[in-house]
């Protein structure tokens, strides 16, 4: 559960207004123990490849262990953790996009950094809106982004490489390890 102190950084800074290419309004904020079936919800709606891509394999659902780690462990300053919810017209708002940097222990300047949009949402802008915002909330010492990829994930490889001067190198087949170093806070990429 988020420290008091921690969701007060996150929250002095969110909910972000914004609206999407296509016009939708939606909002990003952090990701809430309460969030948990929305995740699997989510997850559900991702085609196999989107899966396959986020998750580097084949995963049909996010079992207790895989929420736990994607909900519970979240303590919004050191595992920041972001949902985007659209509000379309003549509809339910929804969850349609989450988002994670998760600070590395033994290297607390790097940080692995991961975001999902559902399929029918991915192309509006959702993911870059969710990157820009970890990126904006990133413990002040993160200026190294560290994930692996899939090496057929050009959407998520063109969104590093505009946070940033990045790198990459095979990980193992089908897969790369990208390093993305940032710029300093208060400068663009």
């Amino acid at each position: 559960m988020p420290t008091l102190a921690a969701m007060h950084d996150v929250v002095t800074v969110l909910p972000i207004e914004l609206v999407l290419r296509d016009g939708t309004e939606a909002m990003i904020w952090p990701l809430l123990p309460t969030d948990a079936e929305d995740l699997r919800h989510a997850f559900d709606e991702l085609s196999p490849r989107s899966r396959r891509l986020r998750f580097l394999g084949p995963v049909t659902r996010l079992d207790e262990a895989m929420i736990h780690l994607l909900v519970d462990a979240v303590d919004q300053r050191h595992h920041i953790a972001l949902v985007l919810v659209v509000f379309p017209a003549d509809e339910l708002e929804r969850p349609i996009g989450v988002a994670r940097l998760v600070q590395l222990p033994g290297d607390p300047n790097t940080a692995d950094f991961a975001v999902t949009v559902i399929d029918e949402w991915q192309g509006r802008g959702a993911g870059r809106a969710l990157a820009d915002a970890l990126v904006q909330l990133r413990p002040d010492e993160v200026t190294t982004l560290a994930t692996a990829v899939a090496a057929d994930n050009a959407a998520s490889l063109a969104m590093l490489r505009r946070l940033g001067a990045m790198t990459t190198r095979p990980s193992y087949p089908g897969v790369l390890e990208v390093v993305v170093h940032l710029p300093d806070a208060g400068t663009d990429a």
